[in-house]
């Protein structure tokens, strides 16, 4: 008699690995079809070839030398989506340094810890995003940057030394201007340091970067409060792309349309890079997500891919204007980053004319694919399932008490090992030992059922993480910062099932003995120390919370309360991959 199948499956690699760096894969692209369109950017109305686009990576990564920034040293960027976003990438990438994402929605304490646990040294912003003020809010942080004169004033952000303003805009095309203030470089101004840079130097730089080297920090939500800042090589970003372009089957005659934010790996990666490693051309519709620029640039500009986590697809699809827009060119696209509901993948395939969209799974920490479906798989396991591991990766389905093997069909918790793996955390050991073994074996923390095929199906979290239209939230992270507010005592934050969002944010409260609590003033109050995607939507003050005869709380009892109360049943019966 056979043993069991178990639930274990590797990505047959039917073609090598590519060992270049990103900089170098991107020359050797250029090279082939230099004039081939590379950056479409509608709001900024900006159009570059390949061509056009390596020569400015290349004057803003002699600028970067001409700076001081070494091999190592870590370069920020705090902004919307842009085409230099994309550009500063590269450069960063050329000279053997390692970019930061920061996430746009920041706020001053969340940028003050990331900028120092990552040790930024140069930092790219906007002036402004919507409503907040970004210089303003550095000024807080560095005013050294901004005095005037002989000036000196203390800095609570030590490692920041130089400050480079990008041209900013809003979704409606409203531009950001730029002041100069201080020493800060406008981004003209900083590229003319280029010309003291010769390219033997440049070259030999970026020499002597290997795609082993790190390249990339990306910041996740921490279960103990602060961010992790999770590290990425050049090997780990360049072969990820290729292999999500892989899934969607793009090609040099792509042109993908990009409403995602490029400081996350979906946006970065799953979509520019992958873009970019097979000759097509990005299509940046604006700033951030709005569906009317999205739908603007889909038409115009005849995009063939687009993707999105689910509120970016439903955004469009329920859009009074949509069907005034042709999205006839479009055929291909994916969709991560929180549960798809099964119903809207249909839609999407019908009504926006996407009948090759597939699914992407994965984390930060692999960089972030780890399975897919491809547009070879049926709509039904395109709808219910995430998909087999992809090329060159092995993903295993535990026992998250014993480590073992679960037999397929068994519930247990997802683990991946391969070329994604990340570095590890940003100057956190304990952390990264306990995300991957011994065996270099990473685990998720998501619950899923391997099917006879290799196909995955998410049912859970082994951790109380929430996702919020792609934003992956901790509670504990939240928790922490209600824990500092005078009149209260006790938070526990859960997730509460959403039809548009996937999840929202719900929190309990215990206050104080004797206090009362305004909850238009505790949303102020939590505006000016959290993202705005961290608030809590649903604010219920309770006298206990339930727990076990141990002790330990039970939020799964608090959010089938709150679903009862808030009549989220029809979001919660909603069937995901």
């Amino acid at each position: 008699m056979f043993p069991q199948p178990l639930s274990y499956d590797y990505g047959i690699c039917a073609e090598k690995l590519l060992g270049y760096t990103l900089s170098s894969h991107l020359d050797l692209t250029s090279s082939l079809n230099p004039n081939q369109p590379c950056v479409v950017s509608v709001l900024e109305e900006a159009n570059l070839t390949y061509s056009e686009f390596v020569a400015y990576t290349r004057k803003l990564a002699r600028a970067l030398l001409a700076r001081g920034i070494e091999r190592g040293d870590r370069v920020g960027i705090w902004s919307t989506n842009n085409w230099r976003w994309l550009a500063v990438l590269y450069a960063v990438s050329r000279v053997g340094a390692i970019l930061v994402n920061v996430n746009p929605a920041y706020r001053v304490p969340e940028l003050e810890y990331v900028l120092n646990q990552s040790g930024v040294k140069l930092l790219f912003t906007i002036p402004r995003n919507r409503s907040s003020s970004y210089l303003d809010m550095l000024e807080e942080l560095n005013p050294r940057l901004f005095a005037q004169g002989s000036a000196v004033k203390s800095s609570r952000v030590p490692s920041l030394q130089d400050l480079v303003v990008l041209p900013g805009s809003d979704a409606d095309g409203l531009a950001h201007e730029f002041k100069a203030r201080g020493d800060l470089f406008s981004i003209e101004t900083f590229l003319a340091l280029e010309s003291t840079v010769n390219d033997t130097e440049l070259s030999e730089r970026a020499n002597s970067v290997q795609f082993d080297d790190p390249v990339n920090i990306q910041y996740t939500s921490g279960t103990t409060g602060f961010p992790k800042g999770v590290t990425l090589s050049h090997h780990n970003l360049l072969n990820n792309g290729l292999f999500a372009a892989r899934a969607m089957a793009l090609s040099p005659e792509t042109r993908f349309c990009i409403p995602m934010p490029f400081y996350h790996c979906g946006g970065m990666v799953s979509s520019a890079l992958a873009t970019f490693s097979i000759g097509g051309t990005v299509i940046i519709p604006g700033p951030y997500f709005e569906e009317m620029t999205v739908m603007k640039a889909v038409s115009a500009e005849r995009a063939t891919h687009i993707s999105g986590v689910p509120t970016m697809f439903i955004g469009q699809l329920e859009h009074p204007q949509f069907k005034e827009f042709d999205y006839t060119s479009l055929k291909g696209g994916f969709m991560a980053g929180a549960p798809c509901p099964v119903q809207l993948m249909r839609r999407v395939a019908s009504e926006m004319h996407v009948p090759e969209v597939v699914i992407l799974y994965g984390l930060t920490e692999v960089s972030p694919l780890m399975t897919a479906t491809t547009i070879h798989d049926s709509m039904e396991t395109r709808a219910t399932t995430v998909g087999r591991a992809i090329a060159g990766v092995e993903v295993k389905v535990i026992d998250p008490e014993t480590g073992r093997v679960v037999p397929r069909g068994e519930q247990g918790e997802i683990c991946c090992r391969g070329h994604g793996i990340m570095l590890g955390y940003y100057k956190n050991d304990e952390s990264t030992n306990e995300c991957i073994d011994v065996a270099g074996w990473l685990h998720s923390g998501d619950l899923g059922v391997m099917n006879s095929e290799g196909y995955l199906h998410i049912t859970g979290r082994k951790k109380d993480m929430i996702i919020r239209g792609g934003e992956n939230i901790y509670p504990r992270e939240i928790e922490e910062v209600l824990h500092h507010h005078p009149q209260i005592s006790q938070a526990q934050v859960f997730g509460v099932p959403d039809e548009k969002l996937g999840e929202e944010v719900c929190v309990w409260l215990m206050l104080r003995a004797g206090e009362s609590l305004d909850t238009k003033e505790l949303n102020e109050w939590m505006k000016e120390r959290l993202a705005h995607f961290k608030i809590p939507r649903n604010i219920k003050v309770v006298s206990e919370f339930p727990m076990t005869v141990t002790g330990k709380i039970q939020k799964f009892a608090m959010r089938d309360a709150m679903v009862k109360e808030l009549g989220l049943d029809r979001a919660a019966a909603i069937e995901t991959a």
